[in-house]
């Protein structure tokens, strides 16, 4: 156990670099100020000339927030490496947008994802939809994701300088909210593709001194120990595959249920069925459908493969510097009990850097919390005032007009999430509830693109019966009355796919003037659009061989096998497992094969 120690100080060098990695993070969002104030467009959609590599770093930067290593430490101290399936698993819905829903997303021509419903559906029920969502998603849901984010900065500045959470807020707050609402998304992508590999240099560093650490014994030392040591209910920390003989609840708990359901039928930003939110939003404002797909592609790679591992080895090696939560409170006395939980081990880990990368890796903390905060901000702020304000409340004001109020309700979201820290208690908590509240409705998401008879009225009674019913698991959960997690979540999404099913059977369709002029603006394939391409005729179906599903379906499984291949090659070098990283890495190229040929089927040089 260790002993008491002092908060963590900085040295000249730390605050040197530390300096340097702010002014070269942000100095540059300075000079899109201006071309993002000239209409909404360049604000929320950046012009659509984002090429695909910095919509790809983008995307990855957004999900490699300050809360990310929190999670990932905390996942890992608790179930151990496997226990990650329930993030893993989100590869084959990631994957899915790229050879399915890239293209129909960049063709709709949207400015937001939202936008989407009264280009798709028809009648009252789409504006409905519209602003209710713009609401729901970029005031509310989003207030949770930002807070859960700044929770995990309050965490790491109450460990490293015992700052309280106001204080953090305050900081972190001046900064995020003065770059978002100058610079637009222009400066947000700017600051995202700089702050991607300084926060990967930083997270590299932290694993590396955290094998250092007194008694850990480097990467040898923490996988010699570890391979004796088991976890509660006989865990073992080092698997990458949970026990399915002796710790079935688990198994079905972390892989079972998140690959058979969750990736298909929970909602979760940076992951959702079909792309939305921020990843719609990149999407929409890449220069064309082939840079839109390429992000995204580029966006699954790095966030599963690069990144991951430098987190897993610092959870690692926590379990053997702090076996109990109560050796992280002795080492910090001063800490705030309520801080306290497995999440916070990562940042305790972090007083084993010397003296320069401490700066480094401040600074690489700042850029995670502000990638994530800036977009979604930025996104939250485009909800408010594109698919709310402008739709309903003010329609013919000037552009400029509708900058400023999206400034002013960047200014306003971070006000209220930064408000709502003080509701979460750790990072895993917020995780589940954001999945739980977004189950069952990702089928719908799914769906929507290839069937003609969804209507806005299925996605009304998606949202509601899916958050009725996880409500009432929350009640008896407070009740004394839990039912487990995967149960709930299988019965959620029974509950939910039942009502839009048949909501889409009794209700009224949209209007098949509607149909029709999104089938000739999308171009979806497959039966579900038969009648209305009947309707068209042959030609609007020109596309149809290279957006074929068969040769989608060909690509999404070659890239889902791509990721994981990789992913897992790069745990056994690091496990010194030669022989399985090696079939591991056969597989990963013949992988890459094939995704690379279906590719040229879809993107031929002369398409």
């Amino acid at each position: 156990m260790q002993e008491p120690e002092s908060l963590m100080q900085l040295a000249t060098i730390d605050w040197l670099i530390l300096a340097a990695t702010l002014a070269v993070c942000f100095a540059p969002a300075l000079f899109f100020g201006r071309r993002a104030g000239t209409s909404t467009s360049e604000f929320f959609a950046s012009g659509r000339s984002v090429p695909w590599w910095l919509a790809g770093l983008s995307m990855v930067a957004t999900t490699f927030s300050s809360d990310t290593p929190n999670l990932v430490t905390d996942i890992v101290r608790r179930n151990g490496v496997a226990g990650n399936w329930v993030w893993w698993a989100f590869v084959l819905t990631g994957v899915s947008t790229v050879f399915f829903y890239a293209r129909l997303w960049r063709r709709s021509g949207v400015l937001t994802d939202l936008e989407f419903y009264e280009v798709r559906y028809s009648g009252t029920a789409a504006g409905v939809v519209r602003g209710f969502r713009a609401l729901y998603l970029g005031f509310f849901f989003n207030c949770m994701i930002m807070a859960t984010v700044n929770l995990a900065a309050c965490k790491i500045a109450a460990i490293l300088f015992g700052l309280e959470r106001w204080q953090t807020l305050a900081m972190v707050g001046v900064l995020n909210v003065a770059f978002a609402a100058h610079s637009g998304l222009w400066g947000v992508l700017v600051i995202d593709m700089i702050q991607f590999f300084i926060k990967m240099t930083a997270v590299i560093a932290a694993a590396y001194f955290a094998l250092h650490a007194p008694g850990v014994g480097g990467l040898d030392g923490l996988i010699t120990q570890l391979s004796t040591r088991r976890g509660p209910g006989g865990i073992d920390y080092l698997a990458v595959l949970p026990d399915f003989t002796s710790n079935w609840d688990l198994a079905v708990a972390v892989f079972i249920m998140p690959i058979a359901v969750q990736w298909w039928a929970v909602w979760y930003p940076g992951a959702e069925p079909g792309g939305g939110s921020y990843i719609a939003q990149r999407m929409l404002a890449s220069k064309s459908e082939k840079d839109a797909l390429g992000a995204v592609l580029f966006f699954n790679v790095a966030h599963y493969v690069l990144r991951p591992w430098p987190w897993i080895l610092v959870g690692l090696a926590s379990i053997i510097v702090y076996p109990e939560l109560s050796d992280i409170s002795a080492a910090f006395p001063n800490l705030d009990p309520r801080l306290l939980g497995h999440d916070i081990a990562y940042p305790a880990m972090l007083k084993f850097l010397p003296a320069g990368f401490v700066g480094l890796m401040v600074g690489g903390l700042v850029a995670a919390n502000s990638s994530t905060i800036l977009t979604h901000l930025n996104w939250g702020a485009s909800y408010l005032v594109h698919d709310f304000y402008r739709r309903f409340v003010r329609k013919d004001a000037a552009e400029a007009h509708y900058v400023l109020v999206g400034r002013l309700a960047t200014i306003l979201l971070f006000v209220c999430s930064s408000a709502t820290v003080y509701l979460l208690d750790t990072a895993k908590d917020a995780f589940d509830v954001i999945l739980q509240v977004g189950a069952g409705t990702g089928l719908l998401y799914l769906v929507r693109w290839f069937w003609w008879r969804v209507n806005a009225w299925c996605e009304v009674a998606a949202m509601a019966s899916s958050f009725l019913v996880s409500v009432g698991f929350l009640a008896m959960a407070r009740a004394g009355s839990p039912v487990s997690t995967h149960i709930a979540l299988v019965l959620t999404v029974a509950v939910t796919t039942i009502c839009w099913v048949v909501t889409a059977f009794v209700t009224p369709p949209t209007d098949r003037d509607v149909l029709i002029a999104f089938y000739r603006k999308v171009r979806p394939v497959g039966p579900g659009w038969k009648p209305i391409r009947d309707i068209v005729g042959v030609d609007a179906n020109a596309h149809a061989a290279r957006d074929s599903i068969p040769l989608g379906l060909l690509g999404w499984s070659a890239g889902s096998a791509m990721i994981w291949s990789a992913l897992f090659a790069v745990g056994n070098v690091l496990y010194g497992r030669h022989l399985q990283a090696g079939v591991l890495i056969v597989t990963c190229l013949m992988c890459t094969g094939i995704v690379l040929w279906v590719m040229r089927q879809q993107w031929p040089d002369n398409a």
